[in-house]
């Protein structure tokens, strides 16, 4: 029962008047999806499994995705793959509300787009790398080793840990 403007935000409503223990599950299918201004997901899949207990809606999900992210060696955008678990209550009242602070809303449309931007922009990598034997970018002219040597060498000289080098021969 998802809006097919708005296919991340479900309708509830049916949930919220059933009896506690009642559950149902939201599979999602997309080939590309924005879910914000900054985040377009592709190859998106999963499932929210939204479950009614006496507090509010408990939602789990499992889900899956290619995001494109730059590789911080080589500075080439590539996709890369990313799996979370979400698991957030949302409360009937201000009493029963969770640390999360998420609530059911009036007309019963809960918006999962936020949730899911904050969860899939976790599991990015704080250095994301295209490939192990990534060469990067020379430091002196900024070609990607990856595509060809450009014939520079970094002198190790210049370095502040080279006399360590000569620790290793003794």
């Amino acid at each position: 029962m998802a809006n097919p403007r708005k296919p991340l935000r479900l309708n509830v409503g049916f949930i919220v008047s059933s009896d506690v223990g009642y559950s149902h599950e939201f599979p999602f299918d997309f080939e590309k999806i924005r879910v914000a201004d900054d985040l377009d997901l592709h190859n998106f899949r999963g499932s929210a499994h939204i479950s009614r207990t006496p507090q509010g809606l408990l939602l789990t999900g499992q889900f899956e995705s290619l995001l494109k992210v730059e590789c911080v060696r080589c500075l080439r955008e590539f996709e890369y793959t990313v799996r979370w678990d979400m698991t957030e209550m949302y409360a009937f009242n201000q009493k029963s509300i969770t640390d999360s602070g998420l609530l059911v809303p009036d007309d019963a449309q809960l918006d999962l787009a936020p949730l899911i931007r904050d969860y899939a922009l976790t599991e990015i990598p704080i250095s994301p790398i295209c490939k192990p034997n990534c060469k990067g970018l020379c430091p002196t002219c900024g070609q990607d080793l990856n595509k060809k040597d450009c014939g520079h060498r970094t002198d190790t000289n210049n370095s502040p840990f080279a006399a360590l080098k000569d620790l290793l021969k003794n």
